[in-house]
């Protein structure tokens, strides 16, 4: 199942992204969304970490409403602006230095445990948003990565039981300002400047892919030209290991996000650096789940527009 959200391009409130606005649910099939928001089910949850919590019997309950839902639920792709599809997740936790390539390039040893960090809700957009290059520094980067979605909740959880506590993976570009990732013991404060990552366009759940998506081809270009290119099976870490390793410090709940790392290739690996900047396009594909695709604009001149 392809879970997304997103605002109809007809609601008025159309041009602003402050609470509020209406956010719909879909489930994407093929060349058409079906609007879970639109169908009158009430056993049918509004949220999609909800969804991702009710498992397999939720989902063949959905598929059921959808295959009877009313010409109104049926919408255009075409029609709609992508939202985030977990914009205010309990923790979504970046881990880094999981593709040797990448910590070569960086000129760092392998740690005995993965980079960690947060990222804020305001530093994430969703697809077809977006990223801001901040005032404070033009050393905006890149990072391609798989993302994780956690379906239901576990502590303590075994490494070989791990990937059943998977809801669903999506794309992720875990956009850095690096000139402040490398202020010692500070990398968290180059990951959250507002609007510099990006999330989508749509979560997969984990039953479509193959188990911890091993195999999967991870791709990441920069205005048409591969920057990135490398096989999820390449992490030094795989899904079950970050999953068991996060679970043995935090209880991991439906929604919770976990990034992954990401390749070489990043705009900082380049001599000079390729920094991102104003009209670039960035586009983050993974087999079996798809493309997130995000421009690169200049930050706003006052934080009133954020």
């Amino acid at each position: 199942m392809r879970l997304l959200a997103f605002q109809h391009r007809s609601h008025p409130s159309q041009a602003s992204h402050a609470a509020g606005n209406h956010t719909c649910i879909g489930v994407r099939h093929d060349d058409h969304i079906i609007d879970l928001t639109a169908l009158a089910d009430p056993q049918i949850p509004r949220d999609i970490p909800a969804i991702l919590a009710g498992g397999s019997a939720l989902r063949e309950l959905i598929e059921k409403s959808i295959a009877k839902a009313p010409a109104s639920a049926v919408v255009n792709p075409d029609a709609i602006i992508h939202q985030l599809p977990i914009p205010r997740p309990d923790k979504n936790i970046g881990l880094g230095k999981n593709y040797l390539n990448h910590v070569k390039e960086m000129g760092a040893e392998l740690p005995t445990f993965p980079g960690m960090f947060f990222r804020i809700p305001e530093s994430m957009v969703a697809h077809n948003q977006p990223i801001w290059r901040p005032k404070l520094s033009d050393t905006l980067d890149y990072e391609g990565e798989l993302m994780v979605i956690i379906g239901k909740q576990g502590k303590d959880i075994p490494r070989e039981r791990a990937l059943d506590y998977v809801g669903g993976y999506t794309c992720h570009n875990d956009g850095s300002i690096r000139e402040y990732n490398r202020i010692p013991s500070a990398l968290s404060s180059g990951k959250n400047f507002p609007h510099t990552g990006s999330m989508g366009p749509e979560i997969v759940t984990a039953d479509e892919l193959p188990r911890g998506c091993k195999g999967l081809q991870l791709q990441t270009h920069v205005n048409g030209e591969l920057r990135q290119n490398a096989n999820i099976s390449d992490m030094h870490w795989g899904v079950a290991d970050l999953i068991s390793l996060m679970s043995g410090l935090f209880t991991l709940y439906p929604g919770d996000i976990l990034s992954t790392g990401t390749p070489g290739g990043v705009a900082a690996g380049f001599k000079p650096p390729k920094w991102l900047v104003p009209g670039d396009e960035v586009t983050v594909t993974i087999d079996e789940i798809g493309t997130l695709r995000n421009s690169i604009e200049d930050a706003p001149a006052s934080d009133s527009q954020v």
